[in-house]
């Protein structure tokens, strides 16, 4: 298109609806709160070619939980001091919803001065960002470069780009969000492995000890049959904990992607367990940040069982993504059991966590073993024709 063509879905110059374009990809690359406010911030001031800019985050008590700037420096900005206030036309952006331009900032009557070491602004640009109907923040640009005052066009490159702006803070709070959720389901998960094997173990070593103490002068071969077993639970009881300690390093998902997490998954398995881990990835592409968690996560949960519970001395993990599927497959050749066998089998073994994780990803997970001939966990889950990482 030539330069001065106009964009037919906004109507602004091709140049200002590539840079806004350009901007929206940029927001949407961010995870954090704090990434998303510093990228919003620095285009705000580049798209109406701003001086100073600001993002300011309301904390609901009169203050500002988040003040974000870009056109000061370091050193000015400790020089102003602590965060502002709401007050005059930074408290009437989180309260108004529409957009406000002035060519001289200090003649408006809501005006109420700066700190000492503030400096001097004219020209004003304030635009609420607005999501559900409430303010959850609000652009602040000062001294337009090379003119006396922001234009309607400046005006409205902000205003679209506070639209996506409100999208890209809710979507960051909501990761925040779900990572802390993921967080406590893990410590409650650890929890309840402490509680159900190693506290056990440890409740067998104070009652192998005991026993020890009664017999030492009485039955001295049974106290020493007593302290083998003493020595015996303590070591299950170490290899218990390496278990847990191993399984609380956390998977760098983020970074690596499920593929590559689950390959070093598997090779520290084969490292401290010292057996048979085999891995079969086939169809390996990106998936939403949510499935690849989930799936990792029941692969792990899989893999401990079976270690765990089932002494198991080999083990296959096959992951395969064929067009908008997810399989999961994680077998072992150990003692096996009988799925149907009552609700306290399934709780120990976590089966009841895994499949929750399936229905949760709207997948289905299957369990299949018989005493004696080992265990298979399946798990299918269905991902959508456009799906991308973050989705």
């Amino acid at each position: 298109m030539p330069a001065d063509e106009q964009c037919p879905a906004c109507g602004e110059p091709v140049p200002a609806f590539r840079a806004l374009s350009d901007a929206v990809l940029a927001m949407a690359a961010e995870r954090s709160v704090d990434d998303v406010l510093q990228t919003i911030v620095e285009i705000a001031r580049g798209l109406a070619d701003a001086k100073y800019a600001a993002i300011g985050v309301p904390d609901g008590e009169g203050g500002f939980a988040q003040f974000i700037t870009d056109g000061m420096s370091a050193k000015q900005w400790d020089a102003i001091g602590e965060l502002p206030r709401q007050h005059g036309l930074l408290g009437a952006m989180l309260v108004e919803s529409k957009p406000f331009r002035t060519t001289d900032i200090r003649e408006d009557p809501r005006f109420q001065g700066w700190p000492p070491a503030h400096p001097t602004m004219r020209s004003f640009l304030g635009v609420p960002i607005v999501s559900h109907g409430r303010v959850i923040g609000a652009f602040y640009l000062t001294d337009k470069r090379q003119a006396t005052e922001f234009t309607a066009a400046d005006e409205g490159l902000i205003v679209t780009l506070a639209a996506h702006a409100a999208l890209a803070i809710e979507n960051a709070r909501l990761y925040e969000r779900s990572r802390e959720l993921t967080v406590v389901e893990e410590r409650n998960r650890l929890a309840r492995e402490l509680h159900d094997s190693v506290t056990q173990t440890l409740f067998g070593v104070d009652l192998a000890a005991e026993a020890a103490a009664l017999l030492v002068d009485s039955e001295p071969d049974r106290a020493r049959d007593q302290i083998g077993q003493l020595q015996s639970l303590a070591r299950e009881a170490m290899e218990q904990l390496r278990e847990i300690v191993f399984e609380l390093r956390p998977a760098d998902l983020g970074a690596d992607g499920l593929v590559p997490t689950l390959r070093k998954h598997v090779g520290v398995l084969r490292r401290v367990h010292g057996v048979d881990v085999q891995l079969e990835v086939d169809g390996e592409h990106p998936l939403p940040v949510a499935v690849e968690r989930e799936v990792f996560r029941v692969a792990q949960e899989a893999l401990a069982n079976a270690l765990r519970h089932a002494d198991a001395k080999r083990l296959r993990v096959r992951l395969a993504m064929p067009d908008h599927r997810v399989e999961l497959e994680v077998s072992d050749d150990g003692r096996g059991f009988d799925p149907l066998a009552g609700t306290t089998a399934g709780r120990h073994l976590g089966l009841v966590s895994m499949r929750e994780r399936a229905e949760a990803m709207g997948g289905s997970l299957q369990i299949e073993s018989r005493p004696g001939e080992g265990t298979t966990v399946s798990l299918e889950v269905a991902v959508g024709a456009d799906s991308r990482p973050g989705r």
